[in-house]
C-alpha cells in the first residue's frame, strides 16, 4: 500500500479565481486527496428546491484537473436554516430538556424521521450528480458523529422511537419489567407506553433502563447513516466513509462502520491531551508540544477494526487548535511524526485539516497548511517532506500478535453504574493498551465477536457480559489477561448466578467489590498495586494482595485480575503474560514507541529529547532518534 496525503478544503469560502492557484499548490506540496462540500449545503440549496450546483461542478472540475482526488462530503452535519423552519421538531433537547438549537452545528436529533428523510435526499441528489464523475473518487458521509454530545437526545422524537424498539426487542411489557428489574421501587409499566427517557429522575435511573437507552441511541445512529449509504451505494461506485472522532463512546462504530467501505478518524493530538486525556498536569505539561504518545495509536488500532482493515485520517491537527482549554504550537516535526504514525497503523491515507486557516467565523484560531493570508504556515513543508519521504514506499499491515478486546455497550453499562469516580471503560482500556505498548507490543483493537485465530495474547478488560467471547475463549490456546469487571453482568445489566467473573478454564468469583479514592492504593508485594477499584476473589490465587486478598486467580497463561493495576503492576503483570506468550518484551522510555507493519518496524519518539536506539529497541540501527521524530528500518 502506497501512503498518501491529503487536506480538507472549502472552496466555498474563497473567491473562485483562488482554487486553481490552491490546487496546483497542493499537487506541489505532494498531496494526492482533497475533502470538500461536507458543511455546503447552504449554498447548494439556499432555499428548498432552489439549487446551484454550478460553484461545486466547477471545484471538482478545478481540484480533478490539478490530479487531486476528491473525497465528496454530505453536508447533513450542517442542517441549513430552512430546514431546521421545516421540521422544527428535529433538534435534540438535553438530559434537562433544552434544545439544543440552530447556531453552529450537529443540530439535529438522529430519531427525527423527517430530518433523517431530507439527509437522505441531499445525499441522494448530490450522488446522482457526482456519483459517476471520475473525479471524485471517495464520498464521506456526515461529519463526526457525536462530537459535541450529539448521540443522545430526549426529544419527543426520541421517546417515541425509544417506546417503538422496546416494543420490538421485549414483544411484551412483563417481559420488559422482569428484564429491567422493575419491581424494585415500584418501577413496574403497565404497558409501552408509560416508558419515558431515562432524565429528570429524582435520583439514579435504572441501569438496565439507562443501557437499552444507549442501544437504541446507536441503533439511530446506525439507521441515519444507513440511510445515506442505501441511497448512495445505487449510484456510486466509490467507497463510502465516515470520520469518527477520538474517545467519543456513545454509539457502537464497530455497527456504524459495518456499512462502510472504510473508517476514519479526525485526530487532534494536542487538543485532546488537553480535552480528552486522564494524565495528570506534570504529563501534560511535558507532552504539551506533541500529545499524548499513545492516544493517536489507540485510535488508528480501533479504527482499523472499524474498517475491517481500510482506515484514514480524515482530519489530522497541523498547528494550534481553537477547542481545547489551552492550544499551544505543534514542535517541529510533529506534523510529519503523526502522519507517519499512522502511516504505521496502517493508514491508506492522511488528510490534514485545513488547507488554509478560516478568518472568519468559529475556527478562526484553527490553523491550517496555509495561514489566512495563504503564506506557508510550518506544517506545509512537513508534509512535503512525508510525500517526498514515502515516494515508492509500501507499507503492508500485518496481524499484531497481541489483541485488546473493546466493547461500546460495556462503556455504556459503566457510565450508567459506574460504582466509582474514576471507572470509564475508555479508561480502562486505554490504560491496558498503554501498558502493551510501553512493552515494545503492536496491538489489534478487536470488537468481542472477532476471531482470535493468530493471536499469541489476548486482553479484555472489563467486558460487561461474555457474549459469543467465551466460545472463543474456548478453543484459544493462547495466553489470556481479563479484568476488573468482566463478565460480571448479564445483557440484561443484572447480576449474573453463577456470579462472574466466569472466565472460560479461570473458576472462580467475585465475592465482593469495592471503589478507591485515589490515594487509597493496594499494593502488591510483588511490585505495583490497584487503584480506584477491588475485586474479592474467590479462587486459586495466583497473586495475593498485602491484605491477604487474592489479587488475581487462574494461571499466568489464562488469568483473572482482581483490580486496575497502577502503571507499574500493569507493566509487571503484562510483561510476564507476554513472555509467557513467547513474545519479545522491552521496557520503552517515556515518549518512545514502535510499531512493526509487515516488514518495517518503526520508532515514533514523541518526547523532547533524543534516544540512542539499540539501547531500547534491539535490532535497530545505530545512532540515535531525535526529539519529535520517526525511524523506519526493515526488520
Amino acid at each position: 500500500m502506497k501512503p498518501e496525503l491529503g487536506v480538507c478544503y472549502y472552496p466555498e469560502h474563497w473567491p473562485e479565481a483562488q482554487w486553481p492557484e490552491d490546487a496546483a499548490r497542493m499537487v506541489e506540496t505532494g498531496l494526492a486527496w482533497v475533502r470538500i462540500g461536507e458543511f455546503a449545503w447552504s449554498r447548494l440549496e439556499r432555499e428548498e428546491g432552489a439549487f446551484d450546483w454550478d460553484w461545486l461542478d466547477r471545484a471538482v472540475e478545478v481540484l480533478g484537473t490539478a490530479g487531486l482526488k476528491v473525497v465528496m462530503g454530505t453536508p447533513t452535519a450542517t442542517p441549513p436554516r430552512w430546514v431546521c423552519e421545516k421540521h422544527p421538531g428535529m433538534f435534540a433537547l438535553d438530559e434537562k430538556g433544552q434544545v439544543r438549537g440552530f447556531g453552529s452545528r450537529r443540530h439535529y436529533c438522529f430519531s427525527h424521521d423527517g430530518y433523517r428523510e431530507e439527509a437522505a435526499r441531499i445525499a441522494r441528489l448530490m450522488g446522482e450528480r457526482y456519483g459517476r464523475n471520475p473525479r471524485v473518487a471517495a464520498w464521506q458521509i456526515d461529519n463526526e458523529y457525536g462530537c459535541h454530545d450529539t448521540v443522545i437526545s430526549y426529544s419527543d422524537a426520541a421517546c417515541g422511537a425509544f417506546r417503538a424498539w422496546l416494543e420490538a426487542k421485549y414483544g411484551d411489557i412483563d417481559t420488559l419489567n422482569r428484564a429491567w428489574g422493575n419491581v424494585f421501587w415500584s418501577m413496574e409499566y403497565r404497558h409501552f407506553g408509560e416508558v419515558f427517557l431515562p432524565n429528570l429522575t429524582v435520583t439514579e435511573p435504572n441501569p438496565s433502563h439507562v443501557v437499552d437507552f444507549m442501544r437504541f441511541s446507536s441503533d439511530q445512529v446506525v439507521r441515519f447513516n444507513r440511510a445515506q449509504v442505501e441511497v448512495l451505494r445505487d449510484l456510486t461506485d466509490a467507497p463510502l466513509i465516515h470520520n469518527y472522532m477520538g474517545r467519543t463512546v456513545e454509539f457502537d462504530h464497530y455497527a456504524v462502520g459495518a456499512d462502510l467501505d472504510i473508517a476514519s478518524w479526525d485526530s487532534y493530538p494536542m487538543g485532546f491531551l488537553e480535552d480528552r486525556s486522564d494524565r495528570d498536569d506534570d504529563f501534560k505539561r511535558r507532552f504539551a508540544r506533541s500529545g499524548d504518545v499513545d492516544f493517536q495509536a489507540f485510535h488508528h488500532d480501533l479504527y482499523r477494526a472499524v474498517g475491517r482493515g481500510r482506515w484514514w485520517v480524515m482530519e489530522q491537527q497541523p498547528g494550534p487548535v481553537n477547542w481545547a482549554p489551552h492550544n499551544p504550537d505543534p514542535a517541529p516535526g510533529m506534523a510529519r511524526l503523526w502522519a507517519w504514525e499512522a502511516f504505521a497503523h496502517g493508514a491508506e491515507a492522511v488528510c490534514y485539516f485545513r488547507w488554509r486557516q478560516a478568518p472568519m467565523a468559529q475556527e478562526q484560531y484553527h490553523a491550517g497548511l496555509l495561514r489566512p493570508d495563504s503564506e506557508a504556515a510550518p506544517a506545509l513543508g512537513e508534509a512535503a517532506q512525508v510525500t517526498a519521504e514515502a515516494a515508492g514506499m509500501e507499507i503492508e499491515a500485518s496481524q499484531a500478535p497481541v489483541a485488546l478486546i473493546f466493547d461500546y455497550e460495556s462503556c455504556w453499562a459503566w457510565a450508567a453504574q459506574p460504582q466509582g469516580a474514576e471507572f470509564d471503560q475508555f479508561r480502562l482500556s486505554y490504560d491496558f493498551y498503554r501498558g502493551l505498548r510501553r512493552l515494545g507490543l503492536s496491538v489489534d483493537i478487536l470488537p468481542p465477536d472477532a476471531p482470535l485465530d493468530g493471536y499469541a495474547m489476548v486482553l479484555v478488560p472489563g467486558l460487561m457480559h461474555w457474549g459469543a467471547l467465551a466460545a472463543s475463549l474456548t478453543t484459544f490456546e493462547g495466553v489470556v489477561v481479563a479484568g476488573p469487571r468482566t463478565g460480571c453482568k448479564t445483557p440484561d445489566m443484572q447480576i449474573p448466578v453463577p456470579m462472574g467473573p466466569n472466565l472460560p478454564g479461570v473458576p472462580g468469583t467475585v465475592a465482593r467489590v469495592e471503589s478507591l479514592r485515589s490515594d487509597m492504593p493496594i499494593r502488591l508485594p510483588e511490585g505495583g498495586g490497584f487503584q480506584f477499584w477491588r475485586e474479592v476473589l474467590e479462587g486459586e490465587a495466583l497473586e495475593v494482595a498485602e491484605d491477604g486478598v487474592p489479587a488475581r486467580i487462574g494461571t499466568v497463561r489464562r488469568q483473572y485480575l482482581g483490580g486496575w493495576p497502577d502503571e507499574s503492576a500493569m507493566h509487571r503483570i503484562l510483561g510476564e503474560a507476554a513472555t509467557e506468550a513467547g513474545l519479545e518484551v522491552l521496557d520503552l522510555p517515556a515518549g518512545l514507541r514502535i510499531r512493526d507493519a509487515g516488514q518495517w518496524r518503526f520508532a515514533i519518539n514523541y518526547a523532547d529529547r533524543d534516544w540512542k536506539l539499540a539501547k531500547h529497541i534491539p535490532g535497530a540501527p545505530k545512532g540515535r532518534i531525535a526529539p519529535h521524530d520517526v525511524s523506519w528500518w526493515l526488520r
